[in-house]
């Protein structure tokens, strides 16, 4: 909380305490107090998974090359979270996990390998489970029964 009180002198210092380097010069004050932020955060709760830092490397990558960068909004569900979706009749509840899903004390790697053990054909687990915004969550069924729909319930 006290970052904000120094000056760019002990913010360079603690810079090249916290990243074992000198602060680059062209740094604004700004700037080095929020970088300081973030590594004394990351050495106290840990860095980004994986896939975030490979998509800000290619956001960056793709910033350096064409001056635009294309950043697609991704919606992630917690583990833990519970799916529900109610399809002929019967409720089906997931489970989310870390890595995968659960449903029926079976574990899988995609929500579409349980949509379609559920439906019986090729569907879109997330859009079957209501997670993509703005389309129906109908899911045809097979040889030509009527079709059913509801919303998921998260």
């Amino acid at each position: 909380m006290r970052l904000p009180e120094l000056d760019i002198g002990e913010l360079r210092q603690r810079w090249r305490g916290l990243y074992k380097a000198v602060a680059p010069p062209h740094l604004s004050r700004e700037l080095l107090v929020r970088a300081v932020a973030y590594r004394m955060q990351e050495l106290a709760l840990g860095s980004l998974r994986p896939e975030p830092q490979r998509r800000l490397r290619q956001i960056a990558q793709d910033l350096k090359e064409t001056g635009t960068a294309r950043i697609r909004a991704r919606r992630e569900v917690k583990s833990g979270t519970r799916l529900m979706r109610q399809w002929h009749g019967c409720i089906y509840e997931v489970l989310v996990l870390d890595d995968g899903f659960s449903w029926q004390g079976t574990r899988y790697r995609s929500l579409s390998a349980i949509a379609r053990t559920i439906t019986g054909t090729a569907w879109s687990g997330p859009l079957f489970f209501g997670l993509k915004p703005g389309r129906s969550s109908q899911v045809p069924s097979p040889a030509g029964a009527p079709m059913e729909d509801s919303d998921a319930e998260g």
